[in-house]
């Protein structure tokens, strides 16, 4: 996956607009000639993410800011690495800083989030997906991350895959009715089936869906649905996913495996700017 530069540009022109408003005041303290170099480095462990939304940062706030890079989107970071330099106007180092750091810290922290989670289940063949539960304005930014933290997208959003759950079931009359519409409406999207019981999986899968979620399955059901599909349709294992019970989700044999905490409630990378 990779960013529009016109969708990086309006997140970057938002943040600015919300962040400097009329004009930055405390940087007009400082001459309009003063010229510094700023150099950001992170004070934990981590994966970089967010690279192209600081330099369009930068380049709004003022096109004659030169940011030279030390480390690439998806590099695994040391406790005190440098990761850029900027350099020019002082005063537009420190207006575009915040907003930079902002996009920086928190695309790291879930990229960084996501490498630690693909690392427990790196020996098998699971794939760990995100989910809807991202910051309003951000998703994409932040699927982007979790691509570059070793984990995978799941639908983008509303549009592009049906994902039909109970009540979506309940208001169209069954699972069969539900996929049968579908397949009418879109014949080339996906269609995936959220079920609740090992009954409910045998009624999707004999409805022929693409793939089908085990909503809050217990392992030993996990099991005995993987035995069931037998292969028919992709199994993706939702609900109670964390860094404990990850590995033996794994081990149960579904496909995937979705997890709000992926993008859901990230803790940002503690990152420092020095400037000099």
């Amino acid at each position: 996956m990779t960013l529009d530069p016109h969708y990086i540009k309006q997140l970057v022109q938002v943040a600015l607009d919300e962040d400097v408003g009329s004009g930055d005041v405390t940087a007009g303290l400082i001459g309009a000639d003063t010229q510094a170099t700023a150099t950001v480095i992170t004070r934990e462990p981590g994966v970089l993410c967010g690279s192209a939304l600081v330099d369009a940062t930068f380049a709004a706030v003022d096109p004659t800011l030169t940011v030279n890079w030390f480390k690439a989107d998806g590099d695994s970071l040391a406790a005190d690495d440098r990761l850029f330099s900027v350099s020019g106007p002082a005063r537009g180092i420190l207006t575009g800083e915040r907003t930079a750091l902002n996009f920086l810290q928190l695309l790291s922290g879930t990229a960084t989030r996501c490498r630690a989670y693909a690392d427990l289940v790196a020996d098998t063949p699971v794939r760990l997906l995100d989910t809807r539960k991202t910051l309003p304005g951000l998703r994409l930014a932040q699927k982007y991350a979790v691509t570059q933290g070793g984990c995978h997208n799941h639908r983008i959003g509303l549009f592009d895959a049906f994902l039909i759950k109970e009540n979506h079931i309940a208001a169209c009359g069954g699972i069969p009715q539900a996929v049968a519409e579908a397949r009418r409406q879109a014949p080339g999207k996906p269609v995936e089936v959220e079920v609740e019981s090992l009954g409910e999986l045998e009624i999707a899968l004999e409805a022929q869906a693409d793939r089908i979620m085990l909503d809050n399955f217990s392992l030993d059901a996990m099991r005995e649905a993987v035995a069931m599909n037998a292969g028919r349709a992709e199994l993706e294992a939702s609900g109670n996913v964390n860094e404990t019970t990850l590995p033996a989700i794994a081990a149960t044999g579904v496909d995937f495996i979705s997890i709000g905490a992926l993008t859901k409630s990230v803790t940002p990378l503690d990152l420092s700017l020095r400037l000099s």
